[in-house]
């Protein structure tokens, strides 16, 4: 069955007289008979409503007071109106077309009796009146009536002239002139007048035109009302059903807002038609004598249609919104079925994985139970499950006893549910079954050992003397036979029997295992059998005494126990082959000790290694596996507990919404263990020394524990908060732990760590093995991650600095220092203090930036604990230069920045960490150099076109010219933008804390070793004239030697020839085209190298010697790149000592 379907079986049909109203009636002009007689709606083509003439109304220049003739016509009257000449034309025909529709199809159709009162007017007013309502009158007439003027001279005037102009006022019914309002009682009854004309008639036109108002109003209220439904009903019945939980109680929610919205409305108008009927009956009601007028009466009529046709529309849409309701709660909980049958399918698919990891029959009697008891606890916490399972098929089959719209999708979903419940209770019977008979088979073997054991120790404790005798051979006999007569239920009778009654759980382990104690049994009652034999001999015939010799003690064991070459002990049931492996590898190790005492060969040597080493895999596995098994627990025992509405009432508010805080990405590391990592390393068992590439094949993977380790502090705070939890509580004593939470949270930052240690074992084992090589790459790896991990912890405490970290780079280094400054700006004293009193700073060097920060304790416990750092300033990488060694302190180096504008004197803990930070801010400003050199290659050439070039000592003299000259060239563009003395030029007109300033030395520059810096060119200037000595650059040269590469390199003429960073290399000749024939002394390969790529892979390498300033004797140097290269990559577009705090 489609899961998009449209509620097409049961629209929402509006009752047929409401539809009267919708579609509306239309009437004519010229045709007045065609009114509705039922209907409050007469339309024309632009229908006229009370509230549409409603000032035009109240000029009551015309009105129907509701007065009837003899024979029913309706009554209009004209009262005195002196400005009734006045009136517009268009507001004339809109209120006598009003008033004409108002009356019933019947009375209407018999004609209406006009009632002129013009007794206050003049002749020739009443002459322009009957002529204005004969022209103009829409609907037909029965009879006019005119109260002509009361004054003697008009009244006689009206009498003559109306006779001399009665063909000129041409009506078709006749006119009667009135002079009283007596003779008008003639034509009308009393009743049926207004007081106005001597009537009893109770009118009020404002009453009249409220209530008319107010009836117009209803009328549409209830068409606008019944419209509404009818598309409210339409959008309902072509809605289409959601595909998943959320959006169907959206859905629902919505639909039954709306569906209150319009109750609301029909109750709404309901009211407002009971209180107009109301009004209409209120005289009736407060006097029962009252007599309603016709009018009155079709106005009590036509509410009580209305009000009728309103409860019959809401009793139709109530109909259709009940079957609606229940079309889409079906679907609710079609899609709820759906969702929840996802969920228990995937917690029976994960079931069913771990029921079938349980293959293992074991390898002794205390390792069965332990499997036993672990089958037990895993049908336990399954329990859950698989009533989730089986409560869930209930579901659904009452769904299908109900006649659910989707039988077809549910049906399906119910069998399978019963299927895999059904499996797994009969695959868990199985299970058990197998585990009983191997418990029973282990048990066979135990009994076998130990009493073969025993046999032994018998045969061991007889003393020999005694058995010289007669009597103490035959006690001897008693003793063994009757020994013997307890193996009955103890011993192997018949192996095949025992292959046949085991086979479907004999593995090969089990049954070399069957086999051992067979033979163990057999060897024991063989040498019962001689001893029987020689002690029947001694009974048999008494013999000459011999000398007693008493056996020699290690020839026989003195114990009862276990024979120690046979012995079977409990290990997991993943780990029972690698463990008898390794068992025989112990036991060929322990004859290789005895063979180095002997004098072994390296032969013994390897087989120990290998033992070794598959130790330390066996290891890492079982406890991977313990690893994953551990994760699993917590992320089901309390991860997904919270998620439990059972345990709802348990959790506090406040810990409610807090499962990513708590754990982490702990499901992710659980899923990375668990599908790829276990699996990968499992693949190794064989082969340990090569899990070095398993490591390194997965070492991306490794960076979820950045992510957790972040999280940590957090993690720790929300349990200190909650950890007396009942919440917690129940969780722990549901797994039966006998530690809480926290101890478990701990396991990745303890897991991540331990890794390295297996690495650095696993490596001392293999030093000489193929897979060395990877595995000292990925213990470098795992220590790189731990690095990285550790550091991420630190940056994360920093705080106060208004930038994004992210955007300075991946951080490299972190450490703690002693800072002295020394600027050229600022005070004479705060600068001499500066140089004696050291500020305790926190370092934190990015790839683009250096940040100084103050480290600031924190009270708390555990990670609480963990310091904080204050945000002080920081310097761009970009004009950045350092120098390596300080006079009088092997732990300082300088920091400077700007050429030397700002210098910061750093103290290192130890020598060791500053050789680590200096050698990293090399390779930065390295990289840095080499990418400014690639972008402003073309200036430096231009800038270099006077600095001398070096010599070339084995150039031939017949080397083409042009070749010669573009090697000069290439040499002298290295050698200018890698190589130069002195210092540079700043950019004219630099601006405040923005750009490089001008460059110039301390006063103890001469006294420091190599400068490096990534912001300046040592291009001619005074600052570099002083220094180098009035020389713009001294000459480079390459000499035979050794080097330390400070950068890597990959682009040598042979592929297979590369060097990194940190390598020693040998120069050993130079040969043609500037070639040198180099020697990697840390891998041992040889190749060919440029000279120009020579002097960037070396560098300012301290072993060197050749890379001088032709021994021009000064004693500094420093390495820099040119500030038009700085230009050209924007580095110098803003300085972060703007920002220093």
């Amino acid at each position: 069955m489609s899961q998009r379907r449209l509620l097409r079986d049961g629209h929402f049909r509006i009752p047929p007289r409401i539809i009267q109203i919708l579609r509306g009636r239309r009437h004519s002009r010229n045709n007045p008979r065609q009114i509705c007689s039922d209907e409050i709606m007469h339309q024309d083509i632009i229908p006229l409503y009370a509230a549409d003439i409603q000032d035009q109304l109240k000029k009551q220049f015309a009105y129907l007071s509701g007065g009837r003739g003899g024979d029913g016509c309706p009554v209009i009257t004209f009262p005195d109106y002196p400005a009734f000449s006045e009136i517009p034309e268009k507001e004339f025909q809109n209120v006598l077309t009003y008033l004409t529709s108002i009356p019933s199809l019947q009375d209407a159709g018999i004609g209406f009796i006009l009632v002129i009162d013009r007794r206050q007017d003049k002749w020739t007013s009443v002459k322009a009146s009957i002529l204005r309502i004969a022209a103009s009158f829409p609907g037909n007439l029965q009879l006019v009536l005119v109260l002509r003027p009361t004054g003697f001279f008009h009244r006689a005037l009206s009498d003559i002239a109306f006779k001399l102009n009665k063909d000129e006022i041409k009506m078709k019914v006749p006119i009667i002139m009135l002079g009283s309002v007596s003779e008008l009682q003639g034509y009308i009854d009393k009743t049926q007048l207004t007081e106005d004309l001597g009537g009893t008639l109770d009118y009020c036109h404002n009453r009249w035109l409220s209530r008319r108002t107010a009836i117009e109003g209803f009328a549409q209220k209830v068409k606008q009302t019944a419209q509404i439904l009818q598309s409210f009903g339409t959008e309902l019945a072509e809605t289409e059903l959601p595909n998943d939980v959320q959006s169907t109680s959206s859905l629902l929610a919505t639909h039954t807002e709306k569906k209150d919205k319009m109750k609301e409305d029909i109750r709404l108008a309901v009211e407002q038609g009971d209180d107009i009927l109301g009004s209409i009956t209120k005289p009736v009601t407060e006097n029962p004598e009252y007599k309603l007028n016709q009018d009155q009466l079709d106005n009590q009529t036509t509410v009580e249609r209305l009000l009728t046709q309103l409860h019959e529309t809401e009793t139709a849409f109530d109909e259709f919104w009940i079957k609606h309701q229940q079309k889409l709660e079906q679907c609710l909980h079609l899609r709820n079925f759906e969702q929840n049958f996802r969920e228990v399918k995937a917690a029976l698919d994960i079931v069913s994985e771990r029921l079938s990891a349980f293959t293992d029959v074991g390898n002794s009697c205390s390792h069965v139970e332990h499997i036993l008891k672990d089958l037990a606890n895993f049908e336990e916490k399954s329990c859950e499950t698989i009533a989730k399972a089986r409560m869930l098929a209930s579901e659904g089959d009452a769904f299908i006893q109900s006649n659910h719209y989707a039988v077809d999708s549910i049906i399906p979903k119910c069998s399978e549910l019963h299927h895999l419940c059904d499996a797994f209770a009969t695959e868990t019977e199985q299970r058990r079954n197998l585990l009983n008979k191997s418990l029973e088979l282990h048990d066979l073997l135990e009994k076998s050992m130990k009493w073969c054991d025993e046999g032994i120790y018998l045969l061991a404790s007889q003393p020999v003397d005694k058995c010289q005798s007669q009597d103490g051979a035959e006690s001897a006999l008693q003793e063994i036979e009757k020994f013997l007569d307890t193996g009955a239920g103890n011993k192997i009778k018949e192996l095949n029997k025992i292959y046949r009654e085991y086979a479907h759980i004999l593995n090969e382990d089990l049954k070399e295992h069957v086999q051992k104690v067979f033979q163990k049994q057999e060897s024991m009652e063989e040498m019962f059998q001689k001893r029987q034999v020689s002690l029947k001999k001694l009974a048999a015939k008494q013999t000459r005494p011999v000398q007693p010799v008493a056996p020699r003690p290690e020839a026989f064991v003195k114990s009862p126990c276990t024979s120690p070459g046979l012995q079977r002990e409990y290990v997991s049931n993943s780990e029972s082959s690698a463990l008898r492996r390794v068992n025989y590898r112990r036991g060929k190790s322990e004859m290789t000790e005895l063979h180095q005492s002997r004098g072994g060969s390296a032969m013994d040597d390897e087989e120990n290694l290998a033992v070794l080493r598959q130790h330390v895999i066996n290891e890492l596995i079982e406890t991977e596996r313990a690893y994953v098994e551990e994760l699993l627990c917590v992320l089901e025992g309390y991860a997904a507990e919270m998620d439990n509405p059972l345990m709802a009432h348990l959790i506090s508010p406040e810990l409610q919404n807090k499962k990513d805080i708590l754990f982490g990405n702990m499901e992710e590391i659980y899923h990375f263990h668990n599908r790829i990592f276990l699996r990968e390393l499992e693949k190794y068992i064989e082969y340990p020394e090569l899990v070095g590439r398993c490591f390194l094949d997965q070492m991306e993977d490794f960076q979820i524990y950045e992510k957790y380790c972040q999280n940590k502090p957090r993690s720790e705070s929300l349990w200190r908060q909650f950890s007396d939890s009942v919440f917690f509580q129940e969780c722990q004593r549901k797994l039966d732990h006998k530690l809480s939470l926290d101890s478990y949270l701990l396991k990745p930052v303890q897991r991540i760590t331990k890794y390295q240690l297996l690495l650095k074992e696993m490596l001392k084992y293999s030093k000489n093995c193929e897979g060395a090589e990877d595995l000292q790459e990925a213990l470098t790896s795992i220590l790189g991650i731990l690095k990285a991990v550790n550091d991420s912890m630190h940056q994360i405490a920093i705080t106060g600095y208004d930038g994004n970290l992210n955007e300075l780079g991946k951080l490299l280094m972190q450490g703690s220092f002693n800072v002295w400054t020394d600027h050229k700006k600022g005070h004479s004293k705060v600068k001499d203090l500066a140089r004696f009193k050291p500020m305790q700073r926190h370092l934190f060097l990015h790839e683009k930036a250096v940040l100084f920060c103050k480290k600031r304790e924190e009270n708390g416990e555990g990670y609480e604990k963990a310091p904080s750092y204050s945000y002080k300033h920081s310097l761009n990488m970009a004009a950045v230069g350092i120098t390596e060694n300080v006079k009088g302190d092997a732990k300082k180096f300088e920091i400077w920045y700007n050429a030397r504008e700002e210098v910061y004197i750093i103290q290192a803990p130890t020598p060791e960490v500053k050789a680590t930070w200096v050698n990293e801010i090399r390779k930065v400003l390295t990289s840095q150099l080499q990418a400014c050199r690639e972008a402003s290659q073309h200036r430096t050439l231009e800038h270099t076109q006077s600095l001398p070039l070096p010599s070339s000592s084995c150039t031939s003299p017949s080397r083409n010219h042009i070749r010669n000259t573009k090697k000069m060239e290439e040499r002298k563009a290295d050698l200018a933008s890698l190589e130069g003395y002195g210092t540079a030029v700043a950019p004219k007109n630099p601006e405040k804390g923005k750009g490089w300033a001008k460059t110039s030395h301390s006063l103890d520059a001469s006294e420091e070793n190599d400068g490096w810096s990534s912001a300046e060119d040592p291009l001619n200037s005074s600052d570099a004239e002083e220094e180098g000595g009035g020389g713009g650059g001294a000459e480079m040269k390459l000499t035979p030697g050794k080097y330390t590469v400070v950068t890597d390199y990959e682009k040598g003429v042979s592929e297979e020839f590369t060097v990194k960073s940190g390598d020693l290399v040998q120069l050993i000749r130079e040969g043609e085209d500037g070639l040198w024939y180099v020697k990697n002394l840390s891998t041992g390969r040889e190749g060919w190298i440029p000279a120009n790529n020579l002097l960037m892979l070396i560098g300012n390498s301290k072993s060197a010697q050749s890379l001088s300033s032709s021994e021009s004797g000064t004693a500094s140097s420093t390495l820099s790149t040119s500030s038009s290269c700085s230009d050209s990559c924007n580095a110098s577009s803003t300085s972060f000592s703007d920002i220093k705090g």
